[in-house]
């Protein structure tokens, strides 16, 4: 929760809720502003609109020009497709539409799992630049609303605000003298918490397989090499410099064993299984509720 006495803006934007905390009520341009960042990212990044930059290459091959933001993007993504063997890709979105994660939210699958194609022989994404050699759909959720968190702390930085909570639905983004003290949701029951954690100058992010289930069992963290959803893991938080970082670590620990990550990332994390057995690091300073 924010400081006791701040002012929160509330809005929608990616299809989720923000808050947007700070002692000082925002002024109508900065959040005119950070209205138009999430707009934006919207425009270049969303599978689920058709006028949208990336949208382009789902109905066709192409190379496309993205905003400097995606050089960061892309050396995330790079590194976890690598360390997870390809588990982590940019590529599930056609296995999501299939699953009936689609632009229609119609929830009904057309088909069984397909796995996605390989990274190295469709897409070459070099910073900026980012060209398909067949028609792709790409999805960048497990790191863009990271990413856009530290975008929006960004404009409040370059305004004038040094004290803030970002919080887009659960990926927080913590500036200033006042630590902010967050519940962690129960994987079961959105209305239970199963522990709480200090955030201080740095990002919280969460993945949880509950956050958009359908069908039989069907939900969005899926195996990039088979298509499937991953079901031995139903919840994982970390805590990082980055929201950007931190929520792609979170989808990544679905997929790979912390060690292997921690060999070239910065972070503290805490995961449940689906047998309800809960680990975390040394590093995740927190309290879990017995």
């Amino acid at each position: 929760m924010p400081h006791p006495g701040w002012s929160t803006f509330r809005f929608e934007g990616i299809g989720t809720q923000w808050e947007i905390s700070t002692p000082e009520r925002l002024v109508p341009a900065i959040r005119s502003e950070l209205l138009e960042s999430v707009a934006e990212y919207d425009k270049t990044w969303s599978r689920f609109r058709p006028d949208s930059l990336v949208s382009g290459l789902a109905r066709a091959p192409g190379r496309i020009t993205l905003p400097e933001h995606a050089v960061a993007l892309q050396e995330v993504y790079s590194a976890l497709y690598r360390l997870s063997d390809g588990a982590m890709t940019p590529l599930i979105g056609s296995s999501l539409e299939r699953l009936g994660y689609d632009s229609t939210y119609a929830l009904a699958p057309s088909g069984s799992p397909l796995a996605p194609a390989r990274w190295e022989d469709v897409l070459e994404w070099s910073g900026t630049e980012l060209a398909a050699q067949e028609p792709v759909v790409l999805d960048v959720g497990a790191a863009g609303k990271g990413q856009l968190v530290d975008l929006l702390g960004e404009v409040l930085k370059e305004s004038g605000h040094t004290d803030f909570l970002v919080d887009g639905s659960g990926d927080m983004l913590h500036a200033g003298i006042h630590p902010a003290a967050v519940a962690l949701e129960h994987p079961y029951n959105p209305r239970q918490a199963i522990g709480t954690v200090e955030l201080s100058n740095a990002a919280l992010c969460a993945s949880a397989s509950n956050r958009r289930m359908w069908g039989d069992g069907f939900h969005h963290v899926l195996d990039g090499t088979t298509g499937k959803p991953i079901n031995a893991t139903v919840a994982t938080w970390t805590m990082a410099a980055s929201a950007l970082v931190a929520d792609a670590l979170a989808t990544a620990l679905f997929m790979v064993e912390p060690p292997r990550l921690e060999e070239e990332f910065e972070f503290s994390w805490l995961t449940v299984s689906s047998t309800g057995v809960a680990a975390f690091s040394n590093r995740f300073e927190g309290r879990l509720f017995t």
